[in-house]
C-alpha cells in the first residue's frame, strides 16, 4: 500500500467541521444506546418488550433505508443529514423530558423508536456519502480511518460514562415508579445536547452537491432499482452483502437483546456493567482498526478469507458469553471480539468505497447498512421472544455456533474468497 503524500485531511476546513461535530455527537449517541434498552427493561422487566422496541426502530429504518440512499444520490447529502439529525435531536429531547417528569409509558417509547428509525434511514447513507465530497480520492482511506477510529473512541468513552450517569442518578430515585429515572433522563439529555454540535457544523459546511445536485433521472424507486441492479451485477460485492445479511439475521438480534439482559440479570454493577461491556467492545474495535492495515497487507489480497476466518473465531467467543457471570469476564470476551471485528470492518469498508462509483455511493451504502441496521434489530424481536422459552446461555451458544457455522460454510464460496484479490474499476452508475 502506497503511503499517502500531500497535506493532512485536517487541513481541509470542511473536514474539520464534520469531524468535530460528528465526534461529539457520536459520544452522545452512546448514551442513548445504553439508556434505551435499560429504560425498557426497568419499565417492563421483559426482554420481549426490548426486542419489540428494537424492532420498532428497525422497521422504518429497513423500509426506508434504500429510499434514503436514493434521495442522498439525488440531493445534497449535507442537507439530508442536517434534516435527519435535527429530527433525531427533537425525538431524543422529547424522550429525556418524558423520563425526567415521570410521564414515560411503553407506547410512547414505541412511537419515538419508530421516529428515530425513520430519521436514521436517511442519516446513515447521507453520512457515508458526504465524505467523498470533502476530501480528494487519495485521502479517502486516511479520512475513513480517522472517522472509524473516532467512532471506536466514542464507544470507549460514551458507554462507560453513560453507565455511571445512569447508576449515579439512581441514588435519588427512591420512591419513584421507574427505577433509575433521573440517570436515564440525564443520559438522554446529554445525547440531545450533543446533537447541537453536529447540527452547527453541518450548517457551516458547504459541498459541491449543494450547488450542483446530481441531475434527476427517473423516480426515487427507479433509482433504488438501478442501484440494486448495479450492486447485484458485481459478484464479490453481491456475495458479501448476502453473507452480511445472513449473519445479521441469525446473530445480530440475539446479541442486541442478550447483552442488556446479561447485565441486568447476571452481572453485579447493573447499568454500569452494560456500559463497561460496550466500552470494552469499543476499545477492542479501536485496536482492531489500528491493526487493520497490517492485517490486510499480511493476507496479501485474501481479504474475504480473512473476514470469514475472523467470524468463525468470533462465533466461538460469543458462545462463551454463556459462561460469563462477572463484568470483567464479559469485558475480556467483548474486547477480543471487538478487536477482530475492527480488523475486518475498516478493511471491508475501504474495499467497498474504492470499488463503487461516487454516483452510486449513497445507494450502495444504504444496502450495506440495511443488512446490519435494518435486519439485525428485526431479528432482535424474535430473540426477545425466544428468551421466554430458552435460557440466556442457550441464546448465546446458538448465536455463536451459528456464526461460526455460517462463516466456515461460506469459505467454500469463490466469490467471497476473492474479495480483495485484485483492484478493479468502480462499477458504472446505473
Amino acid at each position: 500500500m502506497k503511503k499517502q503524500s500531500g497535506p493532512s485531511v485536517f487541513a481541509i476546513p470542511n473536514f474539520r467541521l464534520l469531524f468535530g461535530g460528528s465526534a461529539i455527537s457520536a459520544i452522545g449517541d452512546q448514551f442513548t444506546l445504553v439508556a434505551l434498552p435499560w429504560l425498557v427493561l426497568k419499565l417492563t422487566g421483559d426482554p420481549a418488550a426490548l426486542g419489540l422496541v428494537l424492532a420498532a426502530m428497525a422497521l422504518p429504518r429497513a423500509v426506508f433505508m434504500l429510499i434514503g440512499g436514493a434521495v442522498v444520490d439525488r440531493m445534497s447529502p449535507r442537507r439530508v443529514l442536517l434534516v435527519a439529525r435535527a429530527v433525531n435531536a427533537l425525538l431524543v429531547t422529547l424522550l429525556a423530558a418524558l423520563v425526567l417528569v415521570g410521564a414515560i409509558q411503553l407506547w410512547m417509547i414505541y412511537v419515538i423508536a419508530l421516529g428515530i428509525g425513520l430519521s436514521t434511514a436517511f442519516t446513515y447513507p447521507a453520512g457515508s456519502a458526504i465524505l467523498p465530497q470533502l476530501v480528494q480520492p487519495q485521502q479517502l482511506q486516511p479520512a475513513n480511518a480517522l472517522f472509524m477510529g473516532m467512532r471506536q473512541l466514542s464507544m470507549i468513552v460514551g458507554p462507560l460514562i453513560a453507565g455511571l450517569v445512569i447508576s449515579a442518578g439512581a441514588h435519588g430515585d427512591h420512591g419513584r415508579i421507574l427505577a433509575d429515572a433521573t440517570g436515564l433522563g440525564l443520559a438522554f439529555g446529554i445525547d440531545a445536547a450533543s446533537f447541537l454540535f453536529s447540527l452547527g457544523s453541518l450548517l457551516l459546511i458547504r459541498i459541491h452537491s449543494d450547488q450542483h445536485p446530481t441531475p434527476v433521472v427517473g423516480g426515487v424507486l427507479a433509482n433504488v432499482a438501478s442501484g440494486i441492479r448495479t450492486l447485484w451485477a458485481d459478484l464479490p460485492l453481491r456475495a458479501f452483502i448476502l453473507y452480511a445479511a445472513l449473519v445479521s439475521v441469525f446473530v445480530g438480534g440475539p446479541i442486541q437483546v442478550g447483552l442488556p439482559v446479561l447485565a441486568n440479570t447476571r452481572l453485579d454493577l447493573g447499568a454500569a456493567s452494560l456500559g463497561i461491556l460496550m466500552t470494552a467492545n469499543g476499545a477492542g474495535m479501536l485496536l482492531g482498526s489500528a491493526l487493520s492495515g497490517f492485517a490486510t497487507r499480511w493476507v496479501s489480497g485474501r481479504l474475504g478469507l480473512l473476514v470469514l476466518m475472523i467470524d468463525s473465531v468470533v462465533g466461538l467467543a460469543l458462545a462463551s458469553l454463556a459462561l460469563v457471570h462477572s463484568t470483567v469476564g464479559g469485558a475480556v470476551l467483548l474486547a477480543a471480539t471487538g478487536a477482530l471485528g475492527g480488523i475486518a470492518q475498516i478493511a471491508i469498508f475501504s474495499w467497498i468505497q474504492s470499488r463503487v462509483a461516487p454516483a452510486m455511493m449513497g445507494r450502495t451504502m444504504s444496502v450495506l447498512m440495511f443488512t446490519f441496521m435494518g435486519l439485525g434489530p428485526l431479528s432482535a424481536a424474535v430473540a426477545g421472544s425466544l428468551l421466554k422459552v430458552i435460557s440466556l446461555p442457550e441464546l448465546f451458544v446458538g448465536a455463536g455456533v451459528l456464526l461460526s457455522t455460517i462463516a466456515l460454510t461460506c469459505m467454500g464460496s469463490p466469490a467471497l474468497r476473492s474479495i480483495g484479490a485484485a483492484p478493479v474499476q468502480p462499477a458504472p452508475a446505473g
